[in-house]
C-alpha cells in the first residue's frame, strides 16, 4: 500500500461553527461503505471528520479519504496524522485485496456537500447537485446559486436559484436533502476569490499564534516541524508524500513536485 496525503485547496469560506458528529447526508455502498465504517470513529476521535471514500483507478488503484475538521479546514500535518492513524487499522482489516495507494485529501475548493453544514457555507455560491428522486416538475438534476438552508439533517430544505433554468421552468425550486444522490459546488471566480480570502485570514492567525517551546520530541512524518516556530504548513495543491509497499515498512517520506509526481 502507498500512502498519499494530498491538500487540494484552501476551504471555501470562513469557519462556521458545525457539530463534530453532524451526520451525512450522503454515504458510501458496499467496499467503500466497509472502510467509511472503519474509518469513521478513527477521525471522530482525532477531532476530524469524513467527508467522502472513494476508490478511484489512476495509474493504479488509489483509496481516497477526504476529512476535515469541523470548520472545513485541515492542513499537512493533519494528513499526515489521519495516515498514521489510519493506515494499520486498514491493513488490519485487510478490505482491498489488491496493492493500493492511501490518499488522504482536503475537500478542495470545488467541494463536494455532504452536510447541511456545507451548503450553509456556501450561500450564494453555485452548485451541481443530483437527487435521487425527482421532484414535482419532474427533474432531479439541478445547477443553480444556493441561496438558503433550512431545517437540520435529511429534513432540509434547499432553496436554489436555477442557473440552468429554461425561460418556461421555475427559477427557484426548493429541493428536499433527504433525496441528494451527490452535489458539489462549481469552480466560479467567486468562489475562488472566497476561498484565497479565508485562506489569508487562516494564515494571518496561524502567525500571530505564538511559537511552541520545550515541544516533545515526535517520531513518523512531521517530527520536525517544530523547526519551523510551531506553525503549520501552508495548504498546497500537491501535499506530502509517504510511499510503502502493502505489509511492507514504510520510505522515507519525500515532497512531490507542483505536479503531484
Amino acid at each position: 500500500m502507498q500512502e498519499t496525503q494530498n491538500i487540494n485547496e484552501r476551504p471555501v469560506s470562513a469557519p462556521l461553527d458545525a457539530a463534530l458528529d453532524e451526520p451525512r447526508l450522503v454515504t458510501e455502498t458496499g467496499l467503500t461503505a466497509r472502510i467509511a465504517h472503519l474509518a469513521d470513529p478513527i477521525l471522530l476521535q482525532l477531532g476530524f471528520r469524513l467527508v467522502r471514500v472513494r476508490l478511484l483507478q489512476q495509474n493504479g488503484q488509489i483509496l481516497q479519504i477526504m476529512a476535515e475538521r469541523a470548520d472545513g479546514t485541515i492542513t499537512i500535518e493533519d494528513c499526515e496524522e489521519i495516515s498514521q492513524a489510519l493506515s494499520p487499522e486498514l491493513d488490519v482489516a485487510d478490505a482491498i485485496t489488491n496493492e493500493y495507494r492511501l490518499e488522504i485529501s482536503s475537500p478542495g475548493v470545488d467541494r463536494p456537500l455532504v452536510r447541511v453544514s456545507d451548503f450553509a457555507r456556501a450561500i450564494d455560491h453555485e452548485v451541481r447537485l443530483e437527487l435521487t428522486l425527482p421532484i414535482e416538475n419532474g427533474r432531479k438534476r439541478f445547477r443553480g446559486l444556493i441561496k438558503a438552508i433550512e431545517g437540520q439533517g435529511h429534513q432540509a430544505l434547499l432553496t436554489l436559484e436555477r442557473t440552468d433554468a429554461r425561460s418556461d421552468e421555475e427559477k427557484c425550486v426548493v429541493v428536499p436533502l433527504r433525496d441528494l444522490d451527490e452535489a458539489k459546488l462549481m469552480l466560479t471566480d467567486a468562489l475562488i476569490r472566497q476561498s484565497l480570502r479565508a485562506g489569508k485570514i487562516q494564515q494571518a492567525t496561524q502567525e500571530d499564534l505564538p511559537a511552541k517551546e520545550d515541544e516533545r520530541p515526535r517520531r513518523g512524518p512531521g517530527r520536525f516541524r517544530g523547526a519551523a516556530g510551531g506553525k503549520s504548513k501552508p495548504l498546497t495543491p500537491a501535499g506530502v508524500q509517504t510511499k510503502f509497499k502493502k505489509g511492507g515498512a514504510p520510505l522515507k517520506p519525500r515532497v512531490p513536485n507542483p505536479e503531484g509526481e
